[in-house]
């Protein structure tokens, strides 16, 4: 291995003593401090990134994460391993032209959720991380889901070899199908169990649980993250922000170099923060416009500066969003703040003990160059997949058209010819009680016949993952407390098999 590949290039964004090579970082998910790893320089000077504009998606792939981790051998093979023929066709990512913008469908994956694109390969890279550092012991996988990122992890860690995997969610705050999916998954190294309370309780639990685990000894056991606090989640979504620019470029909407603005939807600001490391890469993103639900959060930090969790949390139709407490923002404030660890260590401090912060005026001008914002409640959402539906016979879920609404007010204010990209992060067959219901159709039945029902009505085909869930037995029923986490991971690792 080349000296340059063995680096500790990735660092704890509270403390830039605290450093890892990249498999490092995959490995432990969260560094040692609580922590996200990130690096200062994640390519180097040396991204050739109009190069990759013209290579396939696969190619496009190893290039960006060869960049991004690169001591992790033979990109190529692992790519290939965790893509081909898993997606519905070889670009992952299709582009679509929807009326006066574009709709970057990430949902063409396995379980029909934008996680697909990282979580199919994140397994391959823990399992090589291991193998680079020489580790032996087995590797438990914890992981807070709002919806998507359950299931994406339980399929993609699904039996694969020295793994073990347990998946929290929080008790009715997910869809009927989402639940349905994560329920029902077989495997005999895969763990589910809801959590009484909500997201942000269950992303807290897990990352207590990581701290107690640091102070006592776990024999035989590493813990590790599928979360995007895990820098090898976050890296494969940086791919699909270039191959969308390339795909602009093909079609001759832009010329290479010209600016392509992106709308957002997210809750836990990963999705975002990808699109903020793939133009630090050199790729001419216009502005990244965070859209929230009517947990908006994100919208007040992005235009005051002040970020306060002491708020109300509603549960919304759009689930996967609705968290107060966004894990990756931190990764955010530590480039805005100038690399400033301590700084960033002071932020996380007053979150933790007062559940509030408010950054300085120039780490705010700082984000307001790239990021713009927007939110929009349950009822704007429908309106937005209501009015796509019948000007354009495009069927969205509500996170996508909670981005819809924000792209309509940012195009109003914006306006300077920039293509629009509006990322859609999950098929509508996962929320059809509320895709119905803004369509103004009947919502009695069950989940199947809702999808049959949705199905009827547009001819979009029922994506084959969720439409087998029909016949699939219900495997994990677990519901505990959220103070009870740490007792149940601990009780799970002792048990020698979660077979049935």
């Amino acid at each position: 291995m080349r000296d340059e590949m063995k680096k500790e290039i990735y660092h704890s964004t509270r403390n830039r003593q605290l450093t890892a090579t990249a498999s490092r970082a995959v490995l432990e998910g969260l560094a040692g401090d609580g922590g996200l790893y990130i690096s200062d320089a994640p390519a180097g000077a040396a991204f050739d990134w109009r190069e990759l504009l013209g290579r396939n998606t696969l190619d496009m792939a190893e290039a960006i994460l060869s960049a991004l981790l690169p001591d992790l051998p033979d990109m190529g093979t692992l790519v290939h391993q965790g893509y081909a023929g898993k997606f519905e066709n070889d670009e992952l990512t299709p582009l679509v032209a929807v009326g006066d913008r574009y709709v970057l469908e990430l949902f063409r994956g396995p379980t029909s959720a934008f996680k697909d694109v990282a979580l199919s390969l994140l397994p391959r890279f823990i399992t090589a991380a291991r193998q680079v550092q020489g580790v032996e012991d087995e590797i438990v996988i914890l992981t807070a889901t709002s919806g998507d990122t359950g299931k994406a992890a339980l399929e993609g860690f699904r039996d694969v070899p020295g793994t073990r995997i347990i998946v929290f969610y929080p008790e009715g705050g997910v869809s009927p199908v989402q639940q349905m999916q994560m329920t029902t998954q077989e495997g005999g190294n895969v763990c589910v169990c809801a959590v009484r309370g909500n997201f942000d309780d269950a992303q807290t639990g897990v990352k207590q649980v990581f701290s107690a685990c640091r102070e006592r000894t776990l024999p035989g056991v590493h813990l590790s993250s599928a979360n995007s606090i895990n820098i090898g989640r976050l890296a494969p979504q940086v791919v699909y922000y270039f191959k969308a620019y390339a795909e602009l470029v093909k079609s001759g909407r832009i010329a290479v170099g010209e600016p392509v603005h992106f709308v957002v939807p997210t809750g836990n600001f990963g999705d975002i923060l990808a699109g903020y490391y793939a133009k630090a890469l050199g790729l001419p993103v216009g502005k990244l416009v965070c859209a929230s639900n009517r947990n908006d959060v994100l919208t007040e930090f992005l235009t005051t500066g002040v970020y306060d969790r002491r708020r109300p949390f509603y549960k919304t139709t759009s689930p996967s969003m609705d968290i107060l407490v966004s894990s990756n923002l931190e990764r955010m404030l530590y480039l805005a703040s100038g690399g400033d660890d301590a700084y960033v260590a002071d932020l996380m401090g007053q979150l933790k003990e007062e559940g509030r912060y408010q950054v300085s005026e120039p780490v705010l001008q700082k984000l307001q160059e790239s990021f713009d914002r927007g939110c929009c409640d349950d009822a704007t959402a429908a309106d937005a997949i209501g009015r796509v539906w019948r000007q354009h016979h495009y069927v969205c879920d509500p996170h996508t058209a909670v981005a819809w609404h924000v792209a309509d007010e940012f195009m109003a204010r914006q306006q300077d010819g920039a293509p629009v990209v509006v990322l859609s992060t999950a098929s509508p067959y996962k929320f059809p009680v509320a895709v119905l219901e803004a369509m103004g159709e009947a919502t009695d039945g069950d989940g199947f016949t809702l999808m049959e029902r949705l199905h009827a009505l547009t001819g979009v085909p029922v994506p084959k993952n969720l439409d087998s869930l029909r016949n699939k037995k219900v495997r994990h029923t677990d519901v505990i407390d959220k103070d009870d986490m740490l007792r149940y991971v601990l009780d799970k690792i002792a048990q020698p098999s979660w077979k049935e």
